[in-house]
Parts: structure tokens; sequence; C-alpha cells
């Protein structure tokens, strides 16, 4: 077996193009400063191979070798910053918050940008839900069932569409084996259990294989009742939620096969002003089918062919008690094919250095709709299609500089029913069809300075076609309480950024900072208009309008609903993130150190006013202990207050989020280091009781409290 050289920088493991030169073998492995990769396939998802950190807890992982940042968050991490949500254990991340409308709903929020730009995936292929359509819908992937989450920003979310424009979230959870685990076979089950809500969590995964194929299974449940605030219970803020699935692979020395298909089930509540009348919640459930094969050529010129293939059906039911039973208020369904395929040529000698590149397609077919079962509904059915291709390559001038260069085109046609006049009732309602070609390019270097310290540079183009919720939308939404009007004239969306970054990734000081600046022209937003509707684009008017016909409709405006409107401004972003951990000195089994963060997005329209729902600046850091075995932290996170605020927003206090965390790992095999191994740990979570508010919800403007003080107790037990 052929070892990589992960010494010397390999951009392209940034983009999940690695040179596929290893063939995979079921009983080897390499360990390589620090990372073990247990049969090392090439990287589908971002700069880690899924499953292969093998770095203590509480290690700041840097990747050097990317031009823009890539946030990697372990399984170890994971365990102890688990939630309902993928957003939970990236929230307090640097450039990341969650979405937090509800415990069951929370979508992570990317330099200010979210649910259009933010693409959801799993093992390569997107999550095909309804959650960027609006932030009461959950994201159906478990942080039980993940094994490895990055978030990927820059020129590496061209493979995945305009829809990632401000950045990708994927998830890696080993449902399509693509090795024989060493011995043969591995398991583990985790669980959890908090005081806040009185969470009962728990989950298992196994991976078994022998003669050149694998299978794995695994599951989770979830059960939490209505969390605590310094203000009391959050009412109608529960989380059920049961899952798994199956996969099988045939694996041989050119490459994998496999497929897999999983099950997802949720139901929870949705906190705020309705609650105590309503009790709205969401029943959801998905069914999804993945395939995933690769097949290392070695000649042609190609070194290595892959794809990737999801099919999923989606459903949820928005459901109300007003009194006479539940109702079904709305159901949303959603049905998505999506194939995306690699071809990655082998490097060639050029005059000016060595070349490696790829080139790709992507085929994606939705079918959408969110049907309102009393007055308009929110999106008439529509389909979505669009096919694209992608180029990247890679030049290696000298040792120390590489440049990269990357295209995408896109065709997507949209399919729908909306109203020409938006805003006027007479209106009717029509088949309506929009089209678009969005084209993006990226240009960026790295430079490789002496002690490890690389520098990045990258400019980036990229066009994003609108959503059809953001063309089509005209109808009630009962879970989120708002009126949401789309607009059928919308243009594509425009970004031009740059962005400069600093890393290092060896050493007792590592560090990641990044600088950005992003020109929307078109940027799509929405935003409260200030009135109030009924069930009916007819029964919207102002405040005033409303006081006068109160006592003579007093039914048709028993609930009312915010309105929401599309539209489509010039703006500008641009913030900083830093990440920064210092190991002072050994002490007993092994180091003690300190961390620090900070970030914020600023964002504002050409014209005058601020972009709405933007997070606030964040400071923070800790100290830490840690070992082989132990881990332990306390630190703090403050978020400052946020008085920038867009029209029709009200200011947001700042909160401080104090936390503390021990940890033991124990092999309880210790002679051959293949036997069983457990963690142990308990974590307190916002412990100065502080209220939260968080700016980027939609629910901060009805005053919902996040989690006051808890305590979570975790652990794991793994067979290897």
């Amino acid at each position: 077996m052929r070892a990589r050289n992960f010494a010397n920088p390999l951009p392209l493991a940034a983009l999940g193009i690695l040179t596929a030169s290893l063939p995979v073998n079921a009983q080897e492995a390499i360990q390589l400063e620090g990372i073990v990769i247990s049969s090392p396939s090439p990287i589908v998802s971002g700069a880690i191979p899924s499953d292969g950190l093998d770095q203590p807890r509480g290690s700041l992982i840097v990747v050097d070798d990317a031009f823009v940042p890539v946030t990697v968050v372990t399984a170890r991490d994971i365990q102890a910053d688990n939630g309902a949500n993928i957003a939970d254990v990236l929230d307090k991340r640097p450039g990341i918050i969650g979405s937090s409308y509800a415990p069951g709903a929370s979508r992570p929020i990317i330099r200010g940008l979210e649910s259009y730009r933010v693409r959801m995936q799993e093992n390569g292929i997107g999550s095909h839900d309804v959650s960027a359509l609006s932030e009461d819908h959950a994201v159906p992937i478990d942080p039980f069932s993940a094994q490895q989450v990055e978030v990927i920003r820059g020129p590496a979310t061209l493979r995945y569409g305009s829809q990632a424009i401000g950045g990708v979230v994927a998830v890696e959870n080993g449902r399509i084996p693509t090795f024989i685990p060493k011995g043969g076979f591995t398991a583990e089950m985790q669980g959890d259990a908090t005081s806040v809500d009185e969470g009962r969590n728990g989950a298992f995964r196994a991976t078994a294989g022998a003669a050149g194929i694998a299978v794995h299974a695994d599951g989770f449940r979830r059960r939490s009742e209505d969390y605590d605030t310094p203000d009391g219970k959050q009412f109608n803020s529960f989380v059920e939620a049961d899952g798994g699935a199956v996969g099988a692979s045939f694996i041989g020395e050119k490459g994998f096969l496999g497929v897999s298909v999983s099950r997802y089930e949720s139901i929870y509540g949705v906190p705020g002003e309705e609650a105590e009348e309503l009790r709205p919640r969401i029943d959801l459930e998905q069914n999804k089918l993945q395939a995933r094969g690769e097949w290392r050529v070695g000649s042609l010129g190609i070194e290595a062919v892959r794809f990737w293939f999801g099919a999923s059906e989606y459903a949820h039911n928005e459901v109300v008690d007003e009194g006479e039973g539940d109702e079904i208020g709305s159901r949303f369904t959603s049905e998505v094919y999506e194939t995306r395929f690699e071809i990655q040529h082998v490097p060639v000698v050029t005059t000016l250095g060595q070349l490696r590149g790829a080139i790709g397609a992507q085929f994606v077919d939705r079918n959408l709709r969110g049907q309102s079962f009393e007055g308009d509904s929110l999106l008439q059915p529509t389909k979505t299609d669009s096919i694209a291709a992608f180029w990247f390559e890679e030049l290696d001038l000298t040792r120390e500089l590489t440049l990269q260069a990357a295209a995408r085109i896109e065709q997507t046609d949209i399919d729908g029913f909306g109203r020409v006049a938006p805003l006027d009732p007479a209106s009717p309602l029509t088949g309506l069809s929009r089209s678009y070609t969005p084209l993006s390019a990226s240009i960026g270097g790295l430079y490789r300075l002496p002690q490890g310290t690389v520098l990045s540079l990258n400019a980036q183009y990229v066009e994003r076609a609108p959503d059809s919720a953001e063309l089509f939308s005209g109808g009630i939404h009962e879970a989120t309480g708002t009126f949401e009007i789309g607009n059928p004239d919308l243009e594509k969306e425009k970004a031009a950024s740059i962005e400069f970054g600093v890393r290092k990734a060896r050493g007792r000081f590592r560090y990641d900072a990044t600088a950005f600046y992003t020109r929307y022209n078109g940027f799509i937003y929405r935003s409260l208009t200030g009135l109030s509707c009924g069930e009916t684009l007819g029964s919207c008017e102002d405040e005033e309008e409303e006081e006068e016909h109160h006592h003579e409709e007093e039914e048709e405006h028993e609930h009312e609903l915010d309105q929401v409107l599309f539209g489509q401004r010039d703006a500008s972003f641009y913030g900083v993130e830093i990440a920064a951990q210092y190991e002072v000195a050994p002490i007993w089994n092994g180091v003690w150190g300190v961390d620090g963060q900070y970030d914020f997005v600023r964002a504002r329209f050409d014209e005058g006013g601020n972009v709405p729902r933007i997070p606030p600046h964040r400071l923070g850091g800790g100290l830490f202990y840690r070992d082989a075995s132990w881990f332990a932290r306390a630190g703090v996170l403050h978020a400052f207050d946020q008085n920038e605020i867009g029209e029709n927003e009200i200011d947001t206090p700042g909160y401080t989020l104090v936390s503390a965390e021990l940890s033991y790992t124990v092999a309880l095999d210790e002679v051959s280091g293949l036997g069983p191994s457990m963690t142990i740990g308990i974590k307190g979570e916002n412990l100065a009781n502080d209220e939260v508010l968080n700016h980027a919800s939609f629910k901060r403007r009805e005053e919902v409290l996040l989690p006051g003080a808890n305590v979570r107790v975790f652990g794991s037990i793994k067979l290897n």
C-alpha cells in the first residue's frame, strides 16, 4: 500500500477531490501526524476523511490546505455538543449561528446567510427537505447519525449548486460503507440526558464486513419536554424524533459501490405567541434512498470516477388545536431526485507546474407544495429542474504557491402558480414559468510561509437562481404566524466576493483567521411589511385599518398573520472570523492551554438600511486541559447587543453563555487497543442562566427565550 505524504498540503482536498491512488484494504490503516485513516478512500464532502480524525476532544482543527475556511466537527465534538439539530453542534463556532426557531427546528446561518443560500447535505446529496422554505421546518438529519460535520465556504460550493452560495453544511455518517472495518466489525452505542428539558436520547450504529462486502445499520431516538428558561417553562417546546438506516456496499481494490435506505420521523412543538392558544406542532417524515460509488480507473488519463445519487419523499403536517381537537392547518410535501458525478483526471506536468483537477455534472428534479386547508395556500405545486456542469483545476507553481480556478454553469427551470401582481388580490393565480442560467467562477491562491503558516486569497463571482418559494409563495403559514408573498419578477442574485485568510494548523499555537467582503447585486430577502393578514390576501391591512374594522370583521382577524414580502435590493456583507488555541505548558499527564474566538458580520443595503436578522458580534474564550483520557474546559461566549437592525425589527440585548465540561475516555482493552472503549462526560451550558434572545431568528419578535441553565450527561461505548 502506498501512503500519501500528508505533510505536503493538498488544496484539492478542500474541494473533496483527492488523488485516488490508494486501494481500499480492509486490514490496513495509516497513522500520520495524529490522523488515523482507516481505508483511505477519497474525501467526499470536505477537507478531512470521514470518521478519520483521531484528534483529542477540544483540539482546534485547522484545515490549512483550503482556500477558504473549512469548519470541521468530529464525532467526539458532536457527542459533547449534541442536540436535536445539526445547527446545535455548529452554532457557537465562528461565523455560524442557528436560526433557533424551535428546539426541533434550527438551521445553520453562515455569515448572516441562510435558507436558500445554505445547502444542507448528507453523504454528498442534499437533505431534500423544506427547511429552507421556512425557519420552523426541521432538517431531517440527526446529529446522532453524524460521524463528522463540515461547513464548506467559497469555491468548493460550486460543486453543489447556486443554492449553496452561502456555504455547504456537509454531514458524513457512513451509511454507505466505503471500507471494511479493521477486524471486520465496529459498533457504537451512545446517549445523553439533559436537565433543562428532561431529555432522554440514545443511538447505535454498527458496520460489519468481509470478502468485499460491508453492511451498516444505525438508529436513534429522542424525547425531550418543554425546556426551562430564566422566566419559566417555554410552553410547546418539546421534541420527539426517531430514525434509522441500513446500507451495504461492494468493495474492491479499484473502488466501491453502495446503497442505503433511511427513514426519519419527528414531531415537535413551535413556541411563540400563539402556542398557548393553538399549540402549533409539526409532524414530519422522510424516506430516503442514496447510492454512491467510485471507480479508480488509473488509465486513459482518468484517475477516478465518482457518483452520488439520492431520491427522497418528504411530508409534514402543521397541526393546531383550536379548541375542538387537532386540525391540520398546512401540509408540505417534497419529492426530489438528485444525481452528481465527477471525473478526476491524472495529474499533468506542465511547464508551469503540476496540474490537478476534475470536471463534473449535477442533475436535480424537485416537486414541492405547501398546501393550506383554510385560506390561501402558501405554495401551489411547483416543479424545479436543474442541470449543471462544473470544473476545477489546481496548479502548483512552486512548492510554496498553489493557484486554483473553478467554474460552473447551470440551467434552472421553475414552473409554478403565482400572481402576476403579487400584492393585488384581484390578480388571479395563473401558471407561470421562469428560466435562469446562473454562471459562477472563482480564482484563488495559497502561499505557504515558514513555520507552517499559510496565506490564502481568493475571489469569487456567483449567480443564484431564485427558489420556487421566493417566486410563487402567496398564502398563510400557520406555524410561523406569517402570510408570505413571493415575487415572480425576481432576477438572478449575483454576488462578487473577496476573501483573505491566514492559518496555522500545527504546533502549540494554532489559528484560523479570515476577513471577507461580498457585494450583492439583487440580494433577495424577506421583510416584515408591518401589515397583518387574515387567511386571504384580500384581508391584509395595516394597524389603523385593522382597528377600524376590528369589530366588523372580528372573526376574520381572529388569528392575525404578519405579512412577509420577498424583495430584491443591492447589499454588501463584510466580516471577520477568528479562532485560535494555544497550549501553554505540560501539566500532569497532558497539557493546559487557552482558546479564543471572535466573529462578526455587517450587512447593509446600498440605498440605506440594514439587512434583517443579522447575528451580533460575538467574543469568547476559555481554559482547557486535555490528555489521552481526560478533557476539561471552562469558557465564556458573549454576544453583544444588536442594534444595527432592519426595517420593522427591534433591538436585541446581548447575552453571555458560561459553559464547562469534564469528560473521560478509557480503552477497556488497553493491551491490544482493538477492544471496546468508553467515554463518559458532563457538560454545563448557559450556567449563568442568562436570558438569551437570538436576533437572527424570526421568533426574536415574539420574545421566545432560548434554554436556560442546562446540565448534560453523555456517554458512549465503542467496539472496534
